[in-house]
């Protein structure tokens, strides 16, 4: 009788549908008893006999197929088992149970099954038969948004791998996992469930379809309070930042655990800060209404109010007490505030505090301990326990991270110098003055201080970031008449003069010596170009921070093909700039000297016009006029982010002058003889042809027109312009932003007047003071207006601006700087000082984004509504509004 025809029994077998441990206790007890109970073996070739199992026999085993492994190596099936051809087994016995356990927690198999194939002699030979798990090939989601996947996926990549096994605790861990997720965000009712699909382009694998309900958004529908008698519910929920309940004006109410947790702190932080130091939540609680709303209800015990009484001073010798007492700001009787206690020793944001006092003067190692010394009723003793301690001097600074940027350049603008005593606010001032150079990110800048307390000394580390700084402008458009516009632009703000002949540092250009080269070029293929370059050395002679700045500009807007005449502009100038000492060393000035010359030809631009004598209008056409005039700037900049600016002010004054000619020119030097009358309306009536010929009146305006070319052949005049912001973190990340900007021009004679050129227009989006050049004015935005909407579209020689913003980052990222604003805003523009009324305002609203691309600049937006516009009665709110672009950098 063959071997085929023995019976195979089932030597051992786990079921896998129960992960009771105890089940599996009695499962393994039975197989050590019962394992070969029913064993068979063919003991001659014509009969089946079975095996006498009254006592343990040793076998040997002669082979080990494995069956079903598709995707595993037998191989490694067989040596995690431990059965090995030619090894000897005892049977029954422990061996089968074991390797069938082995197997098992793998975790890889839904079932594992040994099996007796035949018995020759005390030779065995076996099967381990394998049913394997299906692997994961693929996973999607249901039911929720494409730009929530990549978050979901941190979550499920996790759990889950591509190509392993899927087990029930694994989907059900991952399905978990995804709620939280939701619930986490205040999606309370949101529930996950998980569907294990065949794949079909794959055999013996799944795919995992999560199909997600978020719900709709539980709200919270209102916030009580018990036990507060000294703060009413309004405040007390106004304190709770994270969460709102329903009605709660520019924000959504929702409910996340953690956020009402750190809101339950705020609540213990103010009472603390009103003096109840003994304040607490005793408990809340929480529950759903009907219409599935949640209500929370916190029970508040306020405890009694505390107030300062004597506060003593222990271990100071370099201070007087007095001197203390000043700094901290605390008087007897205070509420008892330790916040502002903590804030007055360690650190404050306006440098009010002990231990600046001491680390500003070196002592690094200076430590202050408020003890409570005495309770008595409401009043308090603090012991202020003082260790000076030696002072630190500093060791190295190290400077890491600059790749790009030379390390000169940041080194220069750092105060904290080897051998210097240390101090506090030099660290915090180099820290704002490497921002400031525009080269590194200052949302990665940490700044390290290793001590050595045995030498005295401290290592003072900075580490940066590089990001880029270099901008280009490139655009390109159809304006119907102008025909095509084209622009290039470049700005390298890390220019290096010296790398000039040292090809490595190019990238594209030489870099690393925080110079500035500005190239620009702007034409159309008709009537009009522009040429402009500057450069500047921000740190001439390299030992003081004095900036020398050259650049020069050519411009020319050609019309006579349009029988409009030709305007062309030239300017040259060059400045020099320091930083100030006095008052404090966040002031800077500068000196600008500039010459310019402007030569119309037949200009038909009504930009260019004057009031004379009679008040009438009088344009301004034709002559050579030359511009030469000094500019003084003052500057007070403690704004630590140029970017997105949270805190500090900038404020600025200006006073441009040219030499006052007509002192030494009489005061009629400009009119005309009768010859030249005469021979000038006689040319002028040749020009026209004998059809048209002058009339008496048009007579004068050309002789007005030839006077005033005369009169301001050489521009004089005064121009002053002031400008301030200020910014104010308010909390968080959002900021408050103030601006005021004025400018007025004047005349040195009122016979000679207010030239036609350097005076202001206000509206629109400023674009168009990059082409101020070609119109020899100076733009200043105002948003939901027109350009030339303003005083009868005539330049003017006064004007205001007041600005206030809400600013918030959407991005700090260095590779693009993104935040979005609201705005109100006014301001108006006057022909005379006379006419200055600073509540004469035309008003807009608005909002609008800021995106800062480091290789393109800034690129903004704003939607603004001008409430004062002169429109017509019935007029659409749409009108009222402009849309505006911001490119390059932000507007005046």
């Amino acid at each position: 009788m063959s071997n085929n025809r023995l019976i195979p029994h089932i030597v051992n077998t786990i079921a896998t549908t129960s992960n009771n441990p105890m089940n599996k206790f009695f499962t393994y007890i039975f197989l050590a008893f019962c394992t070969f109970g029913s064993l068979h073996a063919q003991t001659s070739s014509d009969t089946l006999n079975v095996l006498d199992y009254s006592e343990k026999i040793d076998y040997e085993i002669g082979s080990v197929e494995v069956i079903g492994a598709k995707d595993r190596d037998p191989k490694a099936i067989k040596s995690i088992a431990g059965l090995k051809a030619g090894e000897k087994i005892q049977l029954p016995g422990l061996v089968i149970p074991k390797a069938v356990k082995a197997l098992m927690q793998l975790r890889l198999f839904d079932d594992v099954q040994i099996i007796l194939k035949n018995v020759d002699g005390n030779i065995v030979h076996l099967a381990i038969v394998l049913v394997e798990r299906p692997t994961l090939a693929r996973y999607s989601y249901k039911g929720v948004k494409k730009s929530k996947h990549d978050d979901l996926n941190d979550i499920v990549r996790n759990i889950l791998n591509k190509g392993g096994i899927v087990t029930d605790a694994q989907k059900n861990l991952a399905k978990n996992k995804l709620t939280n997720y939701f619930i986490e965000k205040g999606k309370l009712d949101a529930k996950v469930t998980v569907e294990e699909i065949p794949d079909e382009t794959k055999a013996n694998s799944v795919r995992l379809v999560f199909d997600i309900n978020i719900g709709e958004r539980v709200k919270v529908e209102d916030i009580t309070f018990e036990g507060n008698t000294e703060v009413s519910d309004r405040k007390l929920r106004k304190k709770m930042k994270n969460t709102k309940r329903k009605g709660t004006w520019f924000r959504k109410t929702k409910f996340i655990k953690e956020d009402y947790e750190e809101d339950k702190e705020s609540i213990v932080a103010y009472y603390n800060s009103l003096g109840f130091r003994d304040a607490r939540v005793l408990s809340d609680s929480i529950w759903r209404e009907p219409d599935g709303d949640l209500r929370l209800h916190l029970d508040i015990n306020e405890g009694n109010r505390y107030y300062f009484r004597n506060i003593v001073w222990k271990g100071n010798s370099l201070y007087t007490n007095d001197q203390l007492e000043s700094v901290l700001g605390i008087a007897k009787g205070d509420p008892y505030d330790p916040e502002l206690l903590q804030n007055r020793l360690t650190y404050s944001l306006d440098g009010r505090d002990i231990s600046s006092l001491y680390m500003d003067d070196g002592y690094l190692f200076f430590d202050i301990q408020p003890t409570e010394v005495a309770i008595e009723n409401d009043s308090i003793d603090i012991e202020m326990r003082i260790y000076e301690g030696p002072q630190a001097t500093i060791n190295e600074v190290i400077i890491r991270g600059n790749d790009r940027t030379h390390e000169h350049v940041v080194r220069r603008m750092i105060r904290t110098r080897p051998g210097k005593k240390f101090s506090r606010s030099d660290i915090i001032r180099s820290q704002r003055e490497i921002i400031n150079l525009g080269y590194f990110s200052p949302e990665n800048m940490p700044i390290n201080t290793p001590v050595n307390p045995q030498r005295g000394t401290v290592d003072i580390e900075y580490v940066l970031e590089e990001r880029p700084s270099d901008q280009l402008e490139l655009s390109a458009g159809y304006g119907g008449a102008s025909g095509l516009i084209g622009t290039l632009g470049v700005t390298f703000n890390n220019f290096s003069i010296r790398n000039l002949k040292n090809r490595q540092s190019w990238s594209p250009l030489p870099q690393g010596d925080g110079q500035k080269l500005s190239l620009r070029i702007q034409s159309n293929s008709r009537f009009f170009r522009s040429y402009n370059f500057s450069f500047t050395e921000p740190w001439l002679g390299g030992k003081k921070p004095n900036s020398l700045t050259v650049g020069a500009v050519r411009s020319a807007i050609d019309y006579s093909q349009f029988g409009q005449g030709a305007l062309k502009i030239t300017r040259v100038f060059a400045g020099l700039g320091t930083q100030m000492r006095w008052p404090d060393d966040f002031f800077s000035r500068s000196t600008t000297l500039s010459l310019e010359n402007i030569q119309l030809d037949e200009y038909q631009n009504s930009v260019f016009q004057i009031i004379n004598e009679n008040g009438q209008s009088v344009r301004i056409s034709n002559g050579n006029f030359k511009n030469f005039s000094i500019t003084q700037n003052f500057t007070r900049s403690s704004i630590s982010d140029p970017l997105f600016p949270r805190r500090g002010s900038r404020v600025s004054l200006s006073i441009q002058l040219t030499p006052p000619y007509s002192l030494f020119r009489g005061n009629d030097f400009y009119l005309l003889s009768e010859d030249e009358r005469t021979q000038l309306i006689q040319d002028e009536n040749d020009r026209r042809g004998t059809v048209f010929p002058l009339s008496p009146e048009e007579e004068l305006l050309v002789i007005d027109a030839e006077e005033n070319a005369r009169k301001f052949e050489w521009l004089e005049y005064h121009k002053w312009k002031f400008n301030s912001e200020w910014y104010f973190n308010v909390a968080d990340k959002l900021v408050f932003m103030t601006s005021i900007k004025m400018g007025f021009l004047g005349a040195y004679d009122s016979s000679i007047g207010i030239p036609p050129f350097e005076r202001f227009e206000l509206g629109g989006d400023g674009l168009s003071n990059q082409n101020a050049a070609l119109t020899g004015t100076e733009v200043i935005a105002l948003r939901g207006y027109d350009l030339r909407e303003i005083n009868g579209g005539r330049p003017a020689s006064i004007y205001d601006k007041f600005t206030v913003e809400l600013r918030y980052p959407l991005s700090l990222n260095p590779s693009s700087t993104i935040y979005a604003k609201i705005f109100a805003q006014g301001g108006n523009a006057w022909e005379n000082f006379s006419d200055f009324n600073p509540f004469d305002m035309n008003r807009s609203f608005g909002g609008g984004l800021r995106v800062f691309l480091p290789m393109f600049g800034l690129l903004g937006f704003d939607y603004g509504i001008g409430f004062d516009r002169n429109l017509p009665e019935g007029t659409g709110l749409g009108e009222y509004a402009r849309f505006n672009i911001v490119l390059g950098f932000e507007p005046e």
